[in-house]
C-alpha cells in the first residue's frame, strides 16, 4: 500500500499546505505536482462533475508524486459510498461537508474506516485499483485495514448545530482534521451571504481553539499567503490555498482588462 503523505505530517506535527481543483483532468494534479511545493491536491466532488474513471485517473496522476497525497471532499449523500470509491480509486483522505452532528461525524469515520470489530467502520473488502484491483488478496489483509485507519478524515464544520456541539463532534474517535465553512454557517443562522459578520468570525475562532485543545488539526482556506498570519496567530498550522478555476478567472478577468486598457491607451 502507498504510504499516505498527509497521515505522516499530522502523525510528526508538521504543518500542511494542499489546494484544491475541481477539474478532473489529470494533467492538472501533475501540475500541482509538479511544484514541489503542495503536499495534497483536494478534488472538490462536492461541486465538480466527474465519473468514477476520472477518481482513478486523479488517482494514477498523484502517485506521479512521492510527496503528493489526495483528498476528496464529498457531499452529505451518499456519504459512504463516494468515500469508498474515492478511496478505492487512490484518493488516501476524505473531507465530508454539512456535518450536523457528533452522530453524523461517527459515520463518515466509519465510512472510511475498515469493517472490523477492532475498528468498526463499514469499508469492507475491496478488489479495486488501490490494492491492485485485488491482487494477492491484498483488498481484504492487514495492510488494507491498516491503510485505511491511516486515512485522513476531516469534517466541514458549516452548521449552526455543529459549532455547537463541536466538543462532542471532535471527541469521536477517528477524526482528524476540521475545516470551518463561513458560507454555510452564514445560511444556518440567516445570514446567507454575510460571511465576515462578527457571529460568523466569533463560530470560527471557537471552532479553532476547540479544536487545538482537544488534540485535532484545524485547517484554513485562503487565497494568498497574506491572509495565512490571521490563521496562524490563532495556531493554524495546516492550509488549503486557491481553487483551479477561480485562479483561471481571475487572470483572465485581470490580464484580459489589461489589455483592453493598453488597447484604450494606445
Amino acid at each position: 500500500m502507498r504510504p499516505n503523505t498527509l497521515r505522516q505530517l499530522l502523525d510528526a506535527g508538521q504543518p500542511s499546505v494542499g489546494t484544491h481543483i475541481l477539474v478532473s483532468w489529470p494533467g492538472v494534479v501533475e501540475l500541482v505536482g509538479q511544484t514541489g511545493v503542495i503536499d495534497y491536491v483536494e478534488f472538490v466532488g462536492e461541486y465538480a462533475p466527474y465519473d468514477l474513471y476520472a477518481l482513478e485517473n486523479i488517482g494514477r496522476a498523484i502517485e506521479l508524486f512521492d510527496h503528493l497525497s489526495g483528498m476528496m471532499k464529498v457531499e452529505q449523500e451518499p456519504r459512504t459510498h463516494l468515500a469508498i470509491r474515492s478511496i478505492g480509486s487512490g484518493i488516501q483522505n476524505i473531507l465530508f461537508a454539512d456535518v450536523h452532528s457528533a452522530e453524523e461525524a461517527a459515520d463518515c469515520v466509519a465510512a472510511v474506516r475498515a469493517e472490523t470489530p477492532s475498528t468498526g467502520g463499514h469499508h469492507g473488502a475491496g478488489s479495486r485499483r488501490d490494492v491492485g484491483y485485488g491482487w494477492e488478496k491484498a483488498g481484504g489483509g492487514k495492510a488494507f485495514v491498516q491503510a485505511l485507519e491511516d486515512s485522513v478524515v476531516a469534517l466541514m464544520i458549516e452548521k449552526d448545530g455543529a459549532v455547537r456541539d463541536i466538543e462532542d463532534i471532535l471527541a469521536v474517535k477517528g477524526v482528524d482534521m476540521l475545516q470551518f465553512g463561513p458560507a454555510d454557517y452564514a445560511m444556518s443562522i440567516d445570514l446567507p451571504g454575510e460571511y465576515w459578520h462578527p457571529r460568523c468570525r466569533e463560530a470560527e475562532e471557537h471552532v479553532i481553539k476547540t479544536a487545538l485543545a482537544m488534540g485535532k488539526h484545524p485547517r484554513a482556506e485562503i487565497s494568498s499567503p497574506d491572509q495565512a498570519k490571521y490563521y496562524l496567530d490563532q495556531g493554524v498550522r495546516h492550509f488549503s490555498i486557491g481553487t483551479d478555476v477561480q485562479i483561471l478567472r481571475d487572470w483572465w478577468a485581470q490580464n484580459a482588462e489589461g489589455v483592453r486598457d493598453a488597447i484604450a491607451g494606445h
